[in-house]
């Protein structure tokens, strides 16, 4: 078990080195830079200004020596400085992180709550009017998209009770910050609790057909006991992978709901700060959305060994 964990350690290293320099390289790659937008909208021609300002914000050294800078700060805790506001990178980025936080939470809740138990019911009563009726709502969920779909929301409590349910200002309280993130929250986690059902569905179905479910009916164990306690644990296997999937892109792919209720979260700012681009927001938020993604899926692994003993007998 401990060389497992070592061997997953380093590998996610090596993974968070190599979208580093992927980060870092192609966004450089990019035609145009801070200067030149700068320069263009202000309609200013000067190229002396235009290199010293390329010179001030370090854009005229190698690629090679900015990446060893940016790298050698991210170790130090320095995420440098914005090219936009002027202010330092972290305290731009940090309280956006919260706010993508708990509506990323709140979704993936939503979903595995939701997602779950559903997909588990539809497929104890498979053919049954419950699992057609599950079924076509969870295709529902999986060709609506989130934006409209929160779009139809906004509309709706426009027309009956007269409010949109958008981010004005930072709510207080433990119910007011529920209540505000609850509505984003279940539009973008309609998609993803679809995705689940339909996967714990398709998973305990192909579990219940195995022999030793049968020995187990054979040996007159329950079919509570058989269903969630010999078949679910089995099935929760590719389950658990998609659930990290998702809270790996619930990190970074909520741009659109963002948008749409008005939330300044991590995505929404990622998107402002590529369309400045400005490095130094950019690829530290290219860089902690990757370190989010990688975790979760070091975590899922973990999660592996703890679901099934074999993957702890074969490290």
């Amino acid at each position: 078990m401990g060389t497992y964990l070592i061997r997953r350690f380093f590998l996610m290293l090596l993974t968070l080195f190599g979208i580093s320099v992927l980060i870092f390289t192609m966004l450089r790659l990019v035609p145009g830079n801070i200067a030149d937008i700068v320069f263009n909208a202000a309609g200013m021609i000067d190229v002396a200004e235009k290199a010293k300002l390329e010179k001030e914000l370090g854009l005229d050294r190698p690629i090679a020596v900015q990446y060893v800078h940016w790298v050698s700060g991210l170790a130090r805790g320095d995420l440098g400085y914005s090219y936009v506001s002027e202010k330092p990178a972290i305290q731009e980025i940090l309280p956006r992180i919260p706010i993508t936080a708990k509506l990323a939470g709140l979704a993936l809740c939503f979903s595995v709550l939701f997602g779950v138990p559903l997909g588990v019911l539809s497929a104890v009563r498979q053919n049954s009017a419950l699992d057609y009726t599950l079924r076509v709502i969870s295709l529902s969920g999986l060709s609506i998209p989130s934006f409209w779909l929160g779009l139809l929301v906004l509309m709706a409590c426009v027309a009956w009770f007269g409010t949109i349910p958008i981010y004005t200002v930072p709510p207080q309280g433990f119910w007011n910050t529920l209540a505000l993130y609850s509505v984003p929250a279940a539009a973008v986690g309609f998609r993803s609790s679809a995705l689940v059902m339909r996967l714990t569905r398709s998973s305990m179905l192909e579990v219940l057909r195995q022999d030793y479910i049968r020995t187990a009916r054979a040996k007159g164990a329950s079919e509570q006991n058989v269903n969630y306690h010999h078949a679910l644990r089995n099935a929760l296997l590719p389950v658990v992978t998609v659930i990290g999937i998702e809270a790996a892109f619930l990190m970074g792919g909520l741009i659109v709901t963002e948008t749409v209720f008005n939330i300044p979260g991590v995505a929404r700012f990622l998107v402002e700060a590529i369309r400045w681009r400005d490095y130094p927001i950019v690829q530290n938020l290219v860089m902690f959305i990757a370190v989010v993604a990688v975790s979760i899926n070091f975590l899922i692994d973990l999660l592996y060994a703890a679901l099934d003993p074999r993957i702890r007998y074969a490290s």
